[in-house]
């Protein structure tokens, strides 16, 4: 299952570039499989993981995630899918808000994308400095606002001994790049 969850999201995000690296779109879900892979996830959730962002940035709908992943992959895909019709802020505000009411795979889903773009956008500015931030639809304020209320919301109902590890390093990443 996971190696077709892959390959699914390998194929949907194919000619997919990162917009600050220029890599391969399809190296995002793979980091973001992995870091649940390393925490002992479900293998439902690491299927999500890598199928994270094809319902947003591919053709391919929550009907054919079902279809080929089942019921709990697509409902894990669905709770992390923004709707891009929407405003920015209305879209991580949504998002922040399921951060906060989520059950740990959501959270863990949620926050284990967040820590990898954030690394992204770390290793973006060091190469390129504040030009960075003109690869968003936001700006500096707005992300810090973003990435630092994932931080708070993601412990809300969840006891700090119940967190993965990669929780802990985000929440000591953000503190990092955004002070």
């Amino acid at each position: 299952m996971l190696e077709k969850a892959k390959a699914f999201a390998t194929e949907a995000h194919k000619g997919q570039k990162r917009k600050i690296s220029n890599e391969d779109y399809i190296v995002h879900p793979i980091r973001v499989a992995h870091t649940l892979q390393q925490a002992q996830s479900s293998k439902e959730l690491i299927c999500a993981a890598f199928l994270h962002d094809v319902v947003e940035d591919t053709p391919y709908e929550l009907e054919d995630i079902e279809k080929e992943f089942g019921p709990a992959v697509k409902k894990l895909v669905a709770s992390h899918t923004e709707d891009k019709t929407k405003f920015w802020l209305d879209r991580k505000a949504r998002t922040i808000e399921v951060v906060r009411t989520g059950n740990l795979e959501v959270k863990s889903l949620i926050v284990a994308d967040k820590w990898d773009n954030l690394q992204s956008i770390e290793e973006g500015q060091h190469k390129m400095g504040e030009m960075i931030w003109s690869y968003f639809n936001s700006t500096y304020d707005q992300q810090k606002w973003y990435y630092q209320s994932v931080a708070e919301n993601m412990w809300v109902g969840l006891p700090e001994k119940e967190a993965p590890e990669f929780f802990h390093t985000y929440s000591k990443t953000v503190q990092r790049f955004f002070t």
